[in-house]
């Protein structure tokens, strides 16, 4: 048995010049959302990438708090009282200030349905 090992892991291979692979962590519904929904978790501090999906162009943001999977990411500074878009309609009103990657959640919007 030989002590040479012929396996190589994929950071063994990649070059010093390789870029790293990055994938979205949140999807804008229409151009013009106040808000991302989260594709999956993200945290605090992070540096995510939204995809805009009528266009697929990207977006990057850096989160200001821990978003679980399927809440929303502020994409925009908003104040207090405003309206908030997602599929290009308003769907609530904020109750505090917003800044961009913000954790959008009941405790920052009031919904539009009731």
């Amino acid at each position: 048995m030989s002590n040479n090992s012929q396996s190589t892991t994929l950071a063994d291979t990649q070059s010093p010049d390789s870029k790293e692979v990055s994938t979205h962590k949140f999807l804008i519904h229409h151009k013009g959302d106040h808000v991302g929904v989260a594709t999956s978790p993200i945290k605090e501090g992070e540096q995510v990438i939204g995809i805009f999906m009528d266009d697929n162009s990207e977006v990057s943001v850096k989160s200001r708090g821990d978003i679980p999977l399927g809440h929303k990411i502020s994409l925009v500074d908003l104040n207090t009282n405003q309206p908030v878009l997602k599929y290009g309609i308003q769907i609530g009103l904020t109750t505090t200030e917003w800044a961009v990657g913000d954790y959008v959640h009941t405790h920052n919007i009031k919904t539009a349905r009731w």
